[in-house]
């Protein structure tokens, strides 16, 4: 049998439909199809589950048990599997000493370049790492930020120690670090800290000559008494604020305030690390600099010995900017990365890789990219696929379908509708296949044949944050605002920055997940099971609290999960449906009441759409009605959103945001993860709102977005210090007509006619 494809059979995982499928090795295979048809499905949860599962089954128990666990997936075989490196969107949240360099290695070489080629030379590599105690700032500990206690804030004056005057949880009255002051000795428990002495403040703050004596399990233990101040510095200010949880991270930043670090101007670096230079120049100011900027500066250096090192860095930088990274700083810290810079950063990692035979899946990767990156995208796409390997790239965008060897296309529908291949073959064959997708291939999009007249305008003047360059612009109200431009060109910088400052009551509609878990699902979501659980209650005469699987009414043997988790210590944990419940959730008796004819669990297993027949009250059908809206109508009331894909998450906070009346709606890339025909549902969805009187204004790269809004902000002409300006601002038409800018030559690439419709 050959082995030159990887063959699924018989693959059932969530609604895929007993589906078979082929995916030719060392080819670049695009998965495409609605939202909600399976792809992810098929992509993520059969192939790579199955292949880092069996990749993981051949490490000691040992290591398994240290490893991440992946569960068998419903499939009948997989053959020809190779090992799967998968590239997702998931935030690099990271902490505060994660960098754009740190986590891409990047930073690695640039040590080991200035330690061999610095002058004066100081010493190894490490020397050069904020993250080494020798190599760190030792005033601010390598976070480029010193930090203060505001004592006022950690402390009531007003109140004694009997009464809480520390104002920080871990100080809380009878806790362990409280009683290091109240047992002292030293003060008046009962006393307002106002009324103190100076030298009872002073021992109070900073500390005194005194052993404490303070009680145990093994009897009294003695300590040193430590004056508050130097106590709470040593333990919290060196802490990551981001790692704390939300109680203490509160408290922290009400008591803790942030500077640049006086000693290494930010820079995170020792006396010595930024002593040494190489041509001129110190470790910090190239992290500084661009990734485009920073990797002509290396290849201009005179590095000597350490060129190959140079020539090492150079060439990772240049991958950086190959994938649209180029106007990112290696110091950016990785917290303020969105989920495509995010899944660019780490793609990075692997262009240098010299392994080969691999099967590389990405999860849209053309998120958050301009059609001008998207080119460079797919041609580093196609690298990696000529390296030797396969790759399998889940898609929307029409460029990178069009640079596929093979496509696999899923549908007809999505849900239930879904979950089977309805196309799979060529890129010319798509194009021409009755399916959604070949039908937005070839239905391209057209300039709006007549732009609605602004009704007033929301001026803004001199906006200068990050690339921003003195920017003046209006933007129009009451109609529907594309803002467009390369990636890094500005864009969010401009809306979000300075929109809601002359608009005042602004709805901003972010890319930010939604918290999401095994028990979190649809009806919780929104809040109509809350209603739904007052309306059993009143026609059964019982509590509400009986109808939620995370309360009375769960099934105790599965905890209102539905399903069991077995863990099976050295092996992948079984997931079972419960037995006691048959995977409803709820207790025998929650399931005794009926609303309508119906159980609470027949309710939760409805879909939107049907659901809409079902509840006509006001506060559960004008929900569902923004839920079917948006184009999640065959989505069931109980489906848990960790089961959601991640267009299915991003129109369920639009659903979420869209209750009210009016107002200006900021939308940040709304087409992340929708399929062409979805985005078309969208554009209807926005229309609507704006003919209902609101202003809407999208950050947006979707030339089908881009080609039906009634205005156009483009920024430009480049990334980074080379962006930063308006290069346009008029209705598609006249972009079409007199516009040289990256969004106008691909725009007129799409609309070939460039015929209003």
């Amino acid at each position: 049998m050959a082995h030159d494809r990887i063959r699924i059979s018989g693959a059932r995982e969530h609604n895929l439909a007993d589906i078979a499928v082929e995916i030719p090795k060392d080819r670049l295979t695009v998965v495409t199809g609605v939202s909600g048809s399976g792809k992810s499905s098929l992509v993520f949860d059969t192939i790579a589950a199955e292949s880092q599962r069996q990749l993981n089954e051949t490490f000691t128990a040992f290591a398994r048990n240290r490893l991440p666990r992946y569960g068998k997936p419903d499939v009948d075989t997989i053959e020809n599997l190779a090992p799967a490196i998968v590239v997702d969107q998931r935030r690099l949240h990271g902490g505060a000493r994660s960098t754009v360099g740190t986590v891409t290695d990047i930073y690695s070489l640039m040590r080991l370049l200035w330690s061999r080629a610095g002058r004066p030379r100081i010493g190894p590599s490490n020397l050069f790492s904020f993250n080494d105690p020798q190599g760190m700032c030792p005033r601010c500990s390598g976070l480029g930020l010193a930090r203060t206690v505001d004592v006022d804030e950690l402390v009531d004056r007003r109140r004694s120690l009997n009464g809480g005057a520390i104002r920080f949880p871990t100080f809380q009255v009878g806790g362990w670090m409280w009683r290091t002051y109240a047992d002292s000795g030293l003060f008046d428990n009962d006393k307002p800290l106002a009324d103190y002495t100076p030298a009872e403040w002073e021992a109070f703050l900073h500390g005194a000559e005194a052993t404490l004596h303070l009680p145990s399990q093994g009897g009294p233990v003695p300590t040193g008494y430590e004056g508050l101040l130097p106590r709470f510095e040593r333990i919290w200010l060196p802490k990551d604020p981001a790692a704390l949880k939300p109680r203490a991270r509160e408290a922290f930043d009400r008591v803790v305030t942030e500077a640049r670090c006086p000693d290494c101007g930010g820079a995170r670096l020792s006396a010595a690390a930024l002593s040494s230079r190489v041509d001129g120049r110190t470790i910090a100011e190239g992290a500084a600099m661009e990734a485009e900027e920073l990797a002509s500066t290396v290849r201009g250096m005179d590095a000597g010995d350490a060129a190959p090192v140079a020539e090492a860095l150079a060439a990772q930088l240049e991958h950086m900017v190959g994938i649209g990274l180029g106007y990112m700083s290696l110091e950016r810290p990785t917290s303020t990365l969105s989920g495509g810079e995010s899944q660019r950063v780490k793609t990075v990692r692997h262009l240098g890789s010299s392994l080969t035979g691999m099967l590389y899946i990405f999860d849209e990767p053309s998120v958050g990219l301009h059609p001008h990156d998207v080119a460079r995208l797919t041609r580093l796409l196609c690298r990696l696929r000529d390296k030797g390997n396969t790759v399998v790239v889940v898609e929307h965008d029409p460029d990178v379908v069009a640079a596929a060897d093979h496509v696999v296309d899923m549908g007809p529908g999505a849900g239930d509708a879904g979950g089977r291949v309805v196309y799979e073959g060529g890129v010319a064959g798509l194009a021409a296949a009755p399916t959604a997708t070949g039908r937005a291939l070839s239905d391209r999009p057209a300039p709006k044949a007549a732009p609605r007249n602004p009704s007033g305008w929301a001026p803004i003047r001199g906006a200068d944050r990050h690339n921003l360059r003195g920017v003046d612009v209006d933007i129009p109200t009451g109609v529907l605002t594309a803002v467009t431009g390369v990636a890094g060109s500005g864009k969010s910088t401009l809306v979000h920055g300075y929109l809601p400052q002359v608009c005042s009551g602004t709805t901003v509609i972010d890319q930010c997940g939604i918290r999401v878990s095994r028990r979190s699902s649809l009806a919780t979501y929104t809040g109509i099971l809350d209603v739904i659980r007052r309306l059993f209650a009143r026609e059964n005469g019982v509590s509400a609290s009986l109808f939620t699987a995370n309360g009375e009414g769960a099934c105790p043997a599965c905890d209102g999960l539905g399903a069991v988790y077995t863990d099976l210590a050295f092996m992948d944990p079984i997931v079972s449906t419960c037995e006691v419940c048959g995977g409803t959730r709820f207790t025998v008796d929650a399931l005794r009441y009926r609303l309508d004819g119906r159980t609470v669990a027949e309710v939760l297993d409805l879909t939107v759409r049907r659901a809409l027949d079902a509840f006509p009250q006001p506060g559960i059908h004008a929900v569902l009605a923004r839920l079917d809206e948006v184009g999640l109508g065959y989505l069931a009331l109980g489906q848990t959103l960790n089961t959601l894909s991640g267009g299915e998450r991003q129109r369920l906070k639009l659903a979420d945001e869209l209750g009210g009346d009016g107002g200006v709606y900021v939308f940040d890339e709304p087409t992340t993860g929708l399929h062409m025909s979805d985005t078309a549902d969208l554009v209807a969805l926005l229309d609507r709102l704006v003919d209902g009187g609101a202003t809407v204004v999208v950050i947006e790269h979707d030339l089908d977005v881009v080609s039906r809004a009634d205005w156009i902000v483009d920024l430009g002409p480049g990334p980074g210090r080379h962006g930063g300006a308006v290069v346009f601002q008029g209705t598609p038409a006249d972009l079409l007509a007199g516009s040289d800018s990256a969004t106008a030559r691909h725009l007129r690439r799409a609309v070939p006619a460039a015929q209003p419709a």
